[in-house]
């Protein structure tokens, strides 16, 4: 959930921060105010492409921060995070981006660095923008799957089939490695076993290359690191005028002072301190400096070893770990996936038979999850497109028709089962918004009001199941008004109560349900245009209903008319 915006120099705002609610945010407006503007600095900060042009007239920079409160039951968002090392503090995170007058920008999601391309992954967990095909996760159809699994009740069923159909994938690769011939499978063997073998002789271990470098430029420089600890010496203990020799007079001085004038006691304790303290070091680098040698046959021996590092690693490492990691633990992990590859060659003849009798024994129990998930799919299906036609009707769409397709994977009339990691089908959402007109994807919805009114249907039905916890509907009004309108605020009631919704209308009939009530204006300030934003208490509210009804803030009719409304759907009025 969205709980502050912070916003600055974002086209005609300069500087703007506001805190929100739950439930369901209504932002209204005179039209060219700027609400699109709120959506734009939103959009921008889930991750949308921009450009400089958006970074307000005089300055530099555009910036736009967040603090986001993330539900305990958003495991995708939470696993996308665990696999980047970010962490939630007290359950929130802090999202910040900006751009430039260069163009260049930053983004950081709880100080940890992201590309734009990472922000907008992460926000679509997150965040719905409905009205500008922007960050919409149901135009995506590799989520209609899940939305219909969860609908269905066939979560737990579908994770079960995909961890089976990993299982027997996992196994046909073992057989397809299998069935290498002898004579490739020795070659292979001999190729790893003589890999293993080289890299058992050398031993790396972790870190070596680095402690290696640092002795090979010790014993490299070597005359101009003794003189150093000579010089260092001299002035610690080896000179007459010496730290070690001026701190024992000193000591011995002051004790005698002390005896005299004992207001001199704690200085002489601090200066037998610094004396035992210059002793040490004296004893430790006088031990450091009889431990020098230059030992030219061991600069040799590190400059050897080295190269035999860098020439195993360059083999072995450079062009098969991932990001072309050169480290010994990367050489060594190379070893052991060697020797398991040469384990699972040596045992592949006496493991082919077990191996066939096992993707029998899966295939078998695949194919009868794939049907049973398909039958269920097929039914949940049917339930969920008339839910949603129905709603669409009452949303001023009585011509729409909404089909959750199933659609097989293989050739149809082929016989064959084709499965993939969640079952024998893949669905998509398709919609027809008028009569006459084929089924097609949701994307191609022309209307921005459309597509917001077919979400918002979606959305209702969908709202136990869909883990999005920010919807933001931007043109759900367009186009319609009376007893539409009045459903349409209906349904944004009844997801508000399990989501936070984000609205811009110019309805009033829609705006009297807000739980919080936010106004868009804009306003001259020092010769400069500015957009703000504040939220409504009750009075405000009266007034801005009263302004969305008649254009007259203080008109008596449109007052009660407010009244009424207010009475009717919304909150009590003080």
């Amino acid at each position: 959930m969205l709980e502050e915006l912070s916003v600055r120099n974002y086209a005609l705002i300069e500087n703007l921060t506001l805190s929100f609610e739950g439930g369901l945010n209504i932002l209204t407006g005179e039209t060219g105010a700027g609400k699109s503007i709120i959506v734009g600095s939103l959009s921008f900060l889930l991750g949308a492409k921009t450009d400089p042009e958006v970074i307000r007239t005089g300055s530099d920079e555009a910036a736009v921060s967040a603090v986001i409160s993330v539900d305990e039951k958003n495991q995708d968002l939470l696993t996308w995070l665990k696999e980047r090392d970010i962490e939630t503090e007290d359950g929130r995170l802090i999202v910040r981006r900006n751009i430039k007058s260069s163009g260049r920008g930053s983004i950081y999601v709880q100080n940890v660095p992201l590309t734009r391309t990472d922000l907008a992954e992460s926000m679509a967990y997150l965040f719905d923008l409905h009205g500008q095909h922007a960050h919409e996760s149901l135009l995506r159809k590799e989520t209609h799957r899940r939305y219909l699994d969860r609908f269905a009740g066939l979560e737990e069923e579908a994770a079960e089939f995909n961890r089976v159909f990993l299982e027997l994938a996992d196994r046909k690769k073992a057989m397809e490695a299998s069935l290498h011939t002898e004579r490739d499978r020795e070659a292979r063997i001999e190729i790893l076993q003589y890999a293993v073998d080289e890299i058992n002789r050398t031993a790396p271990k972790k870190g070596e290359s680095r402690e290696l470098e640092a002795e090979a430029a010790r014993l490299a420089d070597f005359e101009k690191l003794a003189g150093q600890v000579n010089g260092a010496a001299a002035a610690l203990f080896d000179a007459e005028a010496s730290v070690l020799g001026l701190a024992r007079r000193a000591r011995s001085a002051l004790e005698g002072a002390a005896a005299i004038d004992g207001e001199l006691g704690a200085l002489h304790k601090r200066l037998e301190d610094l004396y035992y303290e210059a002793e040490d070091l004296s004893e430790e680098l006088r031990s450091y400096r009889n431990g020098l040698r230059y030992d030219p046959e061991r600069l040799e021996e590190v400059e050897e070893r080295l190269a035999l590092l860098y020439r195993l690693k360059k083999k072995y490492v450079s062009h098969n770990a991932p990001g072309g990691i050169t480290d010994e633990e990367a050489l060594l992990g190379y070893q052991g996936e060697a020797e398991k590859e040469i384990e699972t060659l040596c045992r592949a003849e006496e493991n082919r038979e077990k191996l066939k009798a096992e993707i029998s024994a899966l295939e078998r129990d695949i194919a009868l999850r794939a049907a049973s998930l398909s039958g269920k799919r097929k039914a949940g299906a049917l339930k969920l497109g008339e839910k949603i036609t129905g709603i669409l009707t009452s949303l001023g769409m009585p011509q729409a028709r909404f089909s959750a397709a199933i659609l097989s994977k293989g050739p149809q009339g082929s016989g064959n089962l084709t499965c993939g990691p969640w079952g024998a089908e893949d669905v998509e959402f398709l919609i027809s918004a008028n009569a006459g007109e084929p089924l097609k994807e949701l994307s191609r919805i022309a209307s921005g009001g459309e597509l917001s009114r077919v979400m918002l249907a979606i959305k209702t039905v969908l709202a136990d199941a869909d883990t999005m916890e920010t919807l933001v509907f931007d043109e759900i009004d367009a186009g319609i008004g009376g007893e539409v309108a009045l459903s349409v605020g209906e349904y944004l009631v009844k997801i508000g109560k399990l989501k936070q919704i984000f609205c811009i209308t110019h309805l009033a009939s829609i705006a009297v349900r807000a739980d919080n009530h936010l106004r868009v204006e804009k306003r001259n300030e020092a010769g400069r245009t500015v957009t703000t934003v504040s939220v409504l208490n009750s009075r405000e509210r009266r007034e801005e209903i009263a302004r969305m009804l008649a254009g007259d803030a203080a008109a008596q009719a449109a007052l009660a008319h407010a009244d009424e409304l207010l009475a009717k759907y919304g909150r009590p009025v003080l």
